[in-house]
């Protein structure tokens, strides 16, 4: 099989090439094709895949290519992993929104949108060239804002497309082991939209643990969610809150402590994925060895604000071997191969949340097979969720809107209506701000 990875040159791809070197079985990936454009990131990030490579028998092969018809020619699979505006454009995305007074977090709030409306157009290309170049490939998205960006290309693509995200894995790996139990044999009761969802149950052998867990402080305040938000707060929820839900409970502590830090998130990757890039070319230092120890620090300083302000000190050491590229390979082998399993996945709504419409991108467990991604039913969200759901999705939709007609009025719309901007002026500015920074926003008029 041949998967093309979009976004070749970016620093965790090789994340993904390691799981592929797991799969040992019948009908894996025998071929991966690099696609970006930039060439002097594909070849870094090739030697660092070649390094992987070197102790393993019957490596899937790597090719490289910055022609985006040539890389997805005779995909079977396509995983979306692109970063519009580079690094630079989420730090601009960041500080534009702060100087507002606002969150520029890449997938929530001001930033989210600004990220989705230079993204957008670009995924939608993706999108009609894929069902006309390899209308076959499954296209797994883990490009940025995941939900917003799966809608857009499900337009085009129905549900060949399937996002995918590490967030609910972890959470549920961490639930599942303070309860002691294997999570590889429990059942996450998940529910929401992407970096927008709650855990409101843990099934373990037919039997729910969650309540267990909310009933004993010591218990709950042991791992990062109960550390991030406090016990008592997940108790008056009676549920576990994605990590990125702190930017909305405490929204004015994270806006503030940002604001305060030295460098915004995406500022301080983008210094360290300089540097990395620049290590590798030296071809006297080990690439693999380079990546690692990159990696580690990327990990270790993730969400660092948040915790900060919650007082929740540095993530667990379990915590720092991310998640996503393992999703990645079971939903490959659950398709190619009918390997049924059930993942947490973005796929179209159909009737699993009733307050939604049937087309829009939800983030639920899914049965999975030959088939693709099938949303599990699931009970209805208390009304302080659905109302944020609902809020947050109707921006979405504005956003889509907004990147297909180019209107500027729509685009002001869409920040105006997020929970976490407060003023339709602000939205005004930010729309300005944001197309004075970003070359790629021209398109609004």
């Amino acid at each position: 099989m041949k998967l093309t990875i979009l976004g070749g040159g970016g620093f965790r791809v090789p994340l993904v090439y390691g799981a592929l070197l797991t799969d040992r079985g019948e009908g894996r990936v025998t071929e991966v094709v690099l696609h970006d454009l930039d060439d002097g990131r594909l070849r870094a990030v090739a030697r660092v895949l070649a390094e992987q490579a070197s102790t393993v028998d019957d490596a899937p092969t790597v090719t490289v290519s910055t022609s985006l018809d040539e890389a997805l020619r005779g995909a079977d699979f396509v995983f979306s992993a692109i970063r519009v505006g580079g690094l630079e454009g989420r730090a601009n995305d960041e500080r534009v929104a702060l100087d507002e007074g606002v969150l520029g977090q890449e997938t929530v709030g001001a930033g989210g949108i600004a990220y989705g409306l230079r993204t957008v157009p670009v995924a939608v290309d993706i999108a009609q060239r894929v069902a006309r170049l390899a209308p076959d490939a499954w296209v797994i998205n883990f490009t940025n804002p995941a939900g917003l960006v799966t809608e857009a290309m499900s337009r085009h693509l129905g549900d060949r497309v399937i996002g995918i995200c590490d967030s609910p894995v972890g959470l549920g790996r961490r639930i599942a082991r303070v309860l002691g139990a294997d999570p590889r044999e429990a059942w996450i009761d998940y529910v929401g939209l992407n970096h927008l969802g709650w855990v409101r149950g843990l099934r373990i052998a037919g039997r729910d643990e969650l309540p267990r867990l909310l009933a004993d402080p010591g218990l709950l305040g042991s791992f990062e969610e109960g550390k991030l938000f406090g016990t008592d707060w997940l108790r008056s929820l009676g549920a576990i809150p994605n990590e990125y839900l702190h930017y909305y409970y405490f929204n004015r502590e994270a806006v503030r402590a940002y604001q305060q830090a030295e460098r915004t998130r995406g500022a301080f990757l983008r210094d360290q994925q300089a540097q990395f890039y620049q290590q590798v070319r030296d071809p006297g230092r080990k690439a693999l060895d380079v990546w690692n120890r990159t990696r580690a620090e990327r990990e270790a300083t993730y969400m660092a604000e948040n915790r900060e302000t919650a007082g929740a000190g540095e993530r667990d050491a379990d915590d720092l071997s991310g998640g996503y590229e393992k999703v990645a390979l079971a939903l490959m082998r659950a398709i190619a191969r009918d390997e049924r399993t059930t993942l947490i996945l973005n796929v179209r709504n159909r009737s699993t949340l009733s307050v939604l419409d049937g087309e829009a991108v939800i983030e639920v467990p899914c049965l999975v097979d030959a088939n693709g991604a099938h949303p599990v039913a699931v009970d209805p969200l208390p009304d302080h969720a659905t109302g944020l759901v609902c809020a947050v999705k109707a921006v979405e939709r504005e956003v889509l809107v907004a990147a297909e007609s180019g209107s500027r009025a729509t685009a002001v719309k869409a920040f105006a209506l997020h929970p976490l901007v407060d003023s339709v002026n602000v939205a005004r500015r930010l729309v300005e701000g944001y197309t004075a920074v970003h070359p790629g926003l021209a398109y609004l008029t």
